[in-house]
């Protein structure tokens, strides 16, 4: 069985798909069969593979609401070994939904049950809040990767996230252990980047692992996204893409 990995934090503007999308077609690009899940309404994952969400006949809603298996679902991205389970608009209503079943907390981790074996690594793109879908995604997950931008601000969204982690391994019994954090929009050049690099790691200290790799601003990351291209594939020499790669093999170097 592989491991699933949440992508989370529930502020916007972080990296959050851009790690997701960019990681899954890393990981795919040195071997692994990827699955990624967009968790997200917004549909940004989807998009990111150039894939038409508005003419999608089915997403992760119509698995999780049974409409159809989630196997039938999913769809091959343009990079090898990496595959998508999409989102878009439809997903929006799901919370109200999902309330008012019984165990709702459970509906992601049964879902992925009927793929786990299939793929080395599942990556779940979750919204930018701490509602119920994003509940789903951290009792689905093995791990969690919170990517944090390298801005102040960012620092102080940490405790909360924290908080809802630690709920829900004593509430509903469902650990999530933190695989790492990730800095994002990372300029070297300037000393607000560096005093948040810092002050990140005094905080947390060595209670939370943080990546080696951070993610530096980047022109081509920004720009791939709209060519309907992981950026690994979009510019596999520019420094976003190399980034990733890094951070790919820095979770394989973790898993060992």
């Amino acid at each position: 069985m592989g491991e699933t990995i949440a992508i989370i934090n529930q502020k916007g503007g972080c990296g959050k798909t851009t790690t997701a999308v960019n990681l899954s077609a890393s990981l795919a690009s040195l071997g692994k069969s990827v699955l990624i899940v967009d968790m997200d309404p917004q549909g940004n994952s989807t998009t990111s593979f150039g894939i038409d969400k508005g003419n999608l006949e089915n997403t992760i809603y119509s698995a999780i609401t049974g409409q159809i298996s989630v196997k039938k679902t999913i769809m091959q991205t343009m990079v090898k070994n990496l595959f998508i389970l999409p989102s878009n608009i439809s997903l929006s209503g799901i919370e109200v939904e999902l309330s008012q079943v019984k165990n709702y907390h459970l509906v992601l981790k049964d879902l992925l049950k009927e793929v786990a074996d299939i793929f080395d690594y599942i990556i779940i793109d979750l919204p930018p809040s701490l509602g119920i879908i994003s509940i789903n995604g951290l009792i689905a997950s093995d791990s969690l990767i919170i990517p944090i931008q390298a801005e102040y601000f960012a620092l102080e969204g940490l405790a909360d996230l924290f908080n809802t982690i630690h709920l829900v391994e004593t509430r509903l019994k469902s650990p999530s252990p933190i695989k790492g954090i990730l800095l994002t929009l990372y300029d070297s050049r300037t000393r607000l980047g560096q005093e948040v690099y810092s002050e990140l790691k005094e905080k947390l200290g060595d209670r939370e692992y943080i990546f080696k790799t951070v993610i530096g601003r980047n022109i081509r990351l920004a720009e791939a996204p709209s060519y309907g291209l992981p950026c690994v594939i979009y510019d596999e020499e520019s420094r976003g893409a190399i980034s990733y790669l890094n951070l790919a093999k820095e979770i394989l170097e973790i898993d060992g």
